[in-house]
Order: structure tokens, then C-alpha cells, then sequence
């Protein structure tokens, strides 16, 4: 199991180029399932969960054909089966985007629980509800979601009893190719839902309010080719941003959208950064000055994002004051602060809550990384820390940051990957 060895205190500067939105690019590879010619997507990131992806759809049976500047064309005429097994789906929770798609386009679906996860109040049941609303009959059993409509789904309308990006984006998909009108209530007003239903309707969807917490969609009865360029990665840049906002250092992120970040942004301006933006990249310039402590409360689209609390907490724990971090969306989401205060931060957590007292400095230490931005919150404490930090468990990284080490390198990081 690879590690990366991390040698911190460098000065941190210099331009990064964006990758594609894993968020963005899952869904959107979903919805080729509803298209009845060829699907070309562009600006796919190189990372395990899209690869997943992609082998779960030829394990279906479609063909697919990648060019020489990865861009990937999807024929779903070529279709075996309407089955996702349990193998593929288990490494993946966003394999259950394939649902809706498959029940609305081939009229069944089977699709294994994703990482057997246990129904209850997951979000999951939202997806059932939504499609048996449109006229599925859904029946959870052995692991599997087994849903079959009799002929096309038909329009309903749907309340989504709390916000959640994948049943949103499910229920979209398969409305785009029901029987009359759906309304979408309470939402997912992410910039990743956003970029779907504009695939979708590069596809010929008529849908309209995405962005907004009602989407209004008026079924089509089949859906063409089309050529799209996955969202760049709103996660990512604010991570790079962050890095070097620990280490008081200037970067500039190219190729990324600074309209999907505005509450981010205003958050690195509380921490003391200079930020200035264009159309497609942002600059952020510390001056040489230690980050200011900022609080945070998490919350979804367009407030504060979970993916960012993390990378957040690294920079309060090098900051200039106390910022209180808040996580209203996850629960069992400070994993990552028992390992930061290995490195000396000084943290107090009472339920949801985490109290973050900056230190001047962090030391290097052995440290595991626990999910996707924990572990990224651990390579930005590595990277100010004084000495060398190992970060153990890094598949976690490689499912959300393309090129994670060359990149932080081109930023003058001292940081390479060993085999564990």
C-alpha cells in the first residue's frame, strides 16, 4: 500500500492546472445510459472512481471507445444487461447513479447496494421514493435494488424529505425520460447537479430551475448524442488554494470555475488572502503572513461545503487565533483532527463541533488517512509541519485528486509516494 513521504516547511507558490470534477464527471457518465446514440465526454479526471465507472458500464456490456486526448465516447446500444453487481458497486457509493438511467431508458434495473450500506435514514430511500413515485415497482432484496417499470415512467412530482446530491441527480435522470412533467422539490442545488442537467440537455432534455431547489422536467421520449466537458473541480481548487494559504505562500489556479466557490472564497478573505479572479482561475497571495483563524459551518450548496472542512482545519491549526469548525452535514467527520494533533495542533471536539487554537508550529509525524478530504487536510498540515510526515492508507487520495504529488511539487512541495 503506497505512502507519501512529506518533508514541510518549504515555501509553497507557483500555478496548478484543474482537473475535471470526479462529482461531476459520475453522474454525467450515468446519463449516457438514457442516450440512444453515441456520447462523447470530455475533461474526465484520471482517477479510480471514474475507471470504476467505466468498467462497471462495459461490464454492462457498452462499448467504449477513448482517444488520444482521454476523452471517452459511450455507445450504450451495445447494452447486455441492466445489472451492477455487488464487486464493482462496493468500492463506489456513486454506482447507485445508474438507477434511474437504466429503469428509465431499459424499463428495469438491478443494482447492488452501495458498500452494503444499510438502508434506513441514508439517502438511498430518497431515490426509492422518488422513482416509485414515477411509477417503479422497487423491491430491496439481498443486498440488490431490483426496480422495473411497466413501459415509460411517468412524470410525478417529487419532495425530497432532505437535501441529497445522488437522489437529485438519479431522479433527474430518470425524469428526462418519463411520461409527462416532474417537478423536484427541496432540491441539491450543487454546481455538479448544475453541469448534469446541462449534459442533459445538450442530450435534448427539456428541464429548467436546476441550480434553483425546484427542477421542473418535462419527459422527453428519447435522448441524442452529444459531445460535453465535464465541470472543473471546485474540491480540488479549493484544496491547492488552501495548501498554500497554510504555508502563506501565492498560487494561481488555472482552468477552474471561481463562480462554484464564492462561499470558499470569502472564507480564504476572512483568513487574511488576497484573492483576485477571472473568468477561468483564481490567485491567492498571503503575503508571507501566517493564515487568520476563520469559524465555518457546513451546510449545502451554496453555503460552506463538507469537502472543504477539512483542508480548513489545516489552516486553523497554523493560524493567528481560534476558528470553531461546525459539521452539520456528516456525522463522524473529525477524523482527521485526532491525527493533526499527532502533529502538535491543539483541538477540542464536543459532538459536531471542533474549537481549533492555532499553534506557530506543527512537527512531522507517522499519520493514516481516513477518507478522501481527511487525508488532504493531512498532506496541507504535512506540507507546514517542521520535519518529515508518512501518510499512510493514500488510496483515499487517489480516488479525488488527480496527480496529487506532481502537482504539489510544480508548487515547490517536498513530497514523494513510496510503496508501503
Amino acid at each position: 500500500m503506497d505512502k507519501l513521504i512529506i518533508t514541510g516547511g518549504q515555501p509553497l507558490g507557483g500555478e496548478v492546472r484543474i482537473s475535471g470534477a470526479k462529482n461531476s464527471a459520475l453522474p454525467i457518465l450515468a446519463a449516457t445510459l438514457l442516450a440512444s446514440e453515441p456520447i462523447t465526454i470530455c475533461n474526465l479526471p484520471h482517477l479510480h472512481d471514474i475507471t470504476t465507472m467505466l468498467e462497471l458500464l462495459r461490464r454492462m456490456g457498452v462499448e467504449l471507445t477513448i482517444d488520444e486526448k482521454l476523452s471517452v465516447e459511450v455507445d450504450t446500444s451495445t447494452i447486455q444487461e441492466t445489472h451492477a453487481p455487488y464487486e464493482l458497486v462496493k468500492t463506489m457509493r456513486a454506482s447507485i447513479l445508474v438507477l434511474g438511467p437504466l429503469l428509465a431508458h431499459f424499463g428495469e434495473a438491478e443494482v447492488s447496494l452501495p458498500g452494503g450500506c444499510a438502508i434506513g435514514s441514508r439517502p438511498v430511500d430518497q431515490h426509492i421514493r422518488g422513482l416509485e413515485a414515477m411509477g417503479a415497482e422497487v423491491l430491496v432484496e439481498e443486498g440488490y435494488i431490483r426496480a422495473r417499470s411497466n413501459g415509460r415512467l411517468k412524470g410525478a412530482k417529487i419532495f425530497f424529505d432532505m437535501v441529497t446530491v445522488t437522489g437529485t441527480e438519479n431522479i433527474l435522470m430518470a425524469a428526462a425520460l418519463a411520461d409527462g412533467q416532474s417537478i423536484l422539490e427541496n432540491a441539491a442545488r450543487e454546481p455538479e447537479v448544475v453541469d448534469l442537467a446541462e449534459c442533459l440537455i445538450a442530450m435534448g432534455a427539456d428541464i429548467t430551475g436546476h441550480g434553483t431547489d425546484t427542477i421542473v422536467v418535462n419527459g422527453v421520449e428519447k435522448l441524442h448524442g452529444c459531445r460535453y466537458s465535464v465541470l472543473p473541480d471546485r474540491i480540488e481548487t479549493g484544496t491547492y488554494l488552501a495548501a498554500v494559504a497554510a504555508a502563506g505562500g501565492k498560487i494561481k489556479v488555472k482552468d477552474t470555475r471561481p463562480d462554484t466557490l464564492d462561499a470558499v472564497l470569502q472564507k480564504f478573505r476572512e483568513a487574511g488572502a488576497e484573492i483576485e479572479t477571472g473568468p477561468d482561475w483564481i490567485s491567492l497571495d498571503m503575503k508571507g503572513k501566517r493564515p487568520k483563524a476563520v469559524s465555518i459551518t457546513t451546510a449545502p450548496y451554496p453555503a460552506f461545503p463538507t469537502d472543504m472542512q477539512a483542508q480548513f482545519a489545516a489552516i486553523n491549526i497554523v493560524a493567528d487565533g481560534v476558528g470553531i469548525i461546525k459539521e452539520t452535514v456528516f456525522e463522524n467527520r473529525f477524523m482527521h483532527m485526532q491525527e493533526m494533533i499527532r502533529m502538535g495542533a491543539d483541538v477540542t471536539i464536543d459532538g459536531n463541533t471542533a474549537v481549533v487554537k492555532g499553534v506557530e508550529k506543527l512537527q512531522g509525524a507517522p499519520v493514516m488517512a481516513t477518507d478522501l478530504r481527511a487525508s488532504a487536510s493531512l498532506v496541507i498540515a504535512a506540507l507546514v509541519a517542521e520535519g518529515d510526515t508518512t501518510i499512510d492508507r493514500i488510496y483515499h487520495i487517489d480516488r479525488g485528486y488527480e496527480c496529487i504529488e506532481e502537482k504539489l511539487q510544480l508548487l515547490g512541495a517536498s513530497i514523494r509516494r513510496v510503496p508501503g
